[in-house]
C-alpha cells in the first residue's frame, strides 16, 4: 500500500497505538523505527510474551504485531493469555516459511492474520491497515453510541424540563393574588434549580429601591427584612445589566450573602427588556448551579414578570374604576350642575376604554380576556348613549 495513503489515514485521527513483539531486535527496529513511526504510529516494543501482557494490560494498544518463536512463552501462549486477560486486541502473527500449521492454530486462538519472514514493508502496511479498519469502524461505533446516548440523555431532559415548566407557568399566570404569586415562584424557584433558599427582590419605583418581596430558607435574621429595602449586593449588579449571574466559592466571597451562602444564581425579572427585579437562589455548598438550572429558572422569571404586568395593569383598571365610582358618587349626592358632571364622567369612561386594548394585548388568561371583551363592549355602549345625548351635542367638545 501507498505510504502516503497510509500517512493521511493515520493523521486524520488520534495516532494509532501498534505493540511489535518480536524476539530479533533487528524486526523490532524495522518494524518501528522504519516503517511505522515514520508514518505516525505510536510504537512499543517487547521481547518477550510475558513484557507483552504487562504492556497491553497497561496502555491499551490498538494493535499488536506478535511472533510466533517467542522465547519462554510462544506467540500462541501469548493469544491464549490476551484472550483469558479479557484484551480485545487484534493481534497479527509472524513466522518463518513453513509454519501454517501454526498459523492456523493461531487464527484459531483470534490471530486476524499471518506474516511471513522476512517481512516486506508492503505486506506488513496493508496487513496493518486491514486489521486496524476494524478497530476504527468499532471505535466509531462506540463513540457514534455514545453520542446517541447522550442526546437521548439530553432530550429526555429537555422533555422534563418543559413539562415542569409549563405546570409552573399554567400555575403562575391564573394566580392574582401577589402573596400567592409569590408563594409558588420561591417554591418553583427551588425546585427547579435543587437550591436551598431564594429571595424575591422587585424594584419600588418611588423610591428606587430593591425591597425583598419574598423568601423561603433565608436565615433568621433577614426574615424580619420582609418587605422593607434590602439589597444583598449581587442583585444590584443584575439590575443593572439585566443578564443572569450564575456565581460561587471564590467569587462570592466579596457579597455580602457569602455569611450564608456559597453559590447563588442570579436572574432578572424583565418589562420591556428593563429589569423590575430578580429572582435569587443559593445554596449553603460551594456547588454551582447549573446551565439548566438558569435556563429553568430564567423562565420562571418571565412568567414573574407576565404576572407581575398583568397584576400593575389590572390595578391600574381598578383606581379608574374607584376614580369612577367616585364621581358617580359626588354627582349623586349633590352635583347640580348636569353637563358638567355627564362631561366629567364621559372623560373617566374615555379614559378606562382607551386602556383596554393594552390590557386585552397583555392578558393571556382567557377568562380575564373575556371579562375585558364584556367590558369593552359596554363602555362603548355607554359613550355612545352620552355622546347623543342632546345636551352633550350643544355643548362645545373638549376633545
Amino acid at each position: 500500500m501507498n505510504r502516503a495513503i497510509i500517512r493521511r489515514m493515520t493523521s486524520s485521527a488520534r495516532p494509532e497505538q501498534v505493540l511489535i513483539v518480536d524476539e530479533d531486535p533487528d524486526v523490532l527496529d524495522l518494524l518501528s523505527r522504519q516503517v511505522l513511526e515514520p508514518l505516525g504510529f505510536r510504537v512499543t516494543t517487547a521481547e518477550s510474551a510475558g513484557e507483552a501482557i504487562q504492556q497491553a494490560v497497561g496502555s491499551a494498544p490498538d494493535l499488536i504485531v506478535a511472533s510466533l518463536d517467542l522465547p519462554g512463552l510462544s506467540g500462541k501462549d501469548l493469544l491464549v493469555a490476551l484472550r483469558s486477560q479479557g484484551i480485545e486486541v487484534p493481534v497479527l502473527v509472524t513466522a518463518e516459511a513453513g509454519r501454517e500449521a501454526d498459523a492456523i492454530q493461531a487464527f484459531r486462538l483470534g490471530a486476524r492474520d499471518y506474516l511471513v519472514k522476512p517481512l516486506r514493508e508492503a505486506e506488513v502496511l496493508a496487513a496493518i491497515e486491514r486489521a486496524l479498519k476494524e478497530v476504527r469502524l468499532r471505535h466509531e461505533s462506540e463513540q457514534l453510541s455514545v453520542q446517541l446516548a447522550d442526546s437521548a440523555r439530553q432530550l429526555e431532559q429537555r422533555v422534563r424540563e418543559l413539562t415542569t415548566i409549563y405546570g409552573i407557568g399554567k400555575a403562575v399566570t391564573l394566580i392574582t393574588n401577589q402573596r400567592e404569586l409569590f408563594d409558588k415562584l420561591m417554591q418553583s424557584s427551588l425546585n427547579v434549580t435543587n437550591a436551598d433558599m431564594g429571595w424575591v427582590l422587585l424594584l419600588d419605583d418611588d423610591r428606587g429601591q430593591l425591597f425583598l418581596r419574598a423568601q423561603r430558607g433565608m436565615p433568621r435574621a433577614l426574615v424580619g427584612k420582609l418587605h422593607q429595602p434590602w439589597d444583598d449586593g449581587v442583585s444590584s449588579l443584575v439590575m443593572l445589566s439585566a443578564e443572569s449571574l450564575n456565581i460561587h466559592a471564590e467569587g462570592l466571597e466579596q457579597f455580602k450573602i457569602a455569611r450564608f451562602a456559597k453559590a447563588a444564581l442570579v436572574v432578572p425579572i424583565k418589562a420591556r427588556d428593563q429589569a423590575i427585579g430578580v429572582i435569587t437562589v443559593a445554596r449553603e455548598q460551594a456547588k454551582a448551579f447549573s446551565e439548566p438550572n438558569q435556563r429553568m429558572l430564567e423562565a420562571v422569571a418571565d412568567y414573574a414578570s407576565i404576572s407581575l404586568v398583568n397584576a400593575r395593569l389590572f390595578q391600574a383598571l381598578t383606581g379608574r374604576a374607584e376614580q369612577l365610582q367616585e364621581v358617580v358618587d359626588e354627582t349623586r349626592t349633590g352635583l347640580q350642575d348636569q353637563v358638567a358632571w355627564v362631561e366629567r364622567v364621559r372623560k373617566t369612561l374615555q379614559g378606562l376604554h382607551e386602556q383596554l386594548p393594552g390590557l386585552l394585548e397583555s392578558s393571556e388568561n382567557p377568562s380575564q380576556r373575556k371579562r375585558l371583551l364584556v367590558l369593552t363592549t359596554d363602555l362603548q355602549t355607554l359613550l355612545k348613549e352620552l355622546d347623543q345625548m342632546p345636551h352633550l351635542q350643544a355643548a362645545p367638545s373638549s376633545n
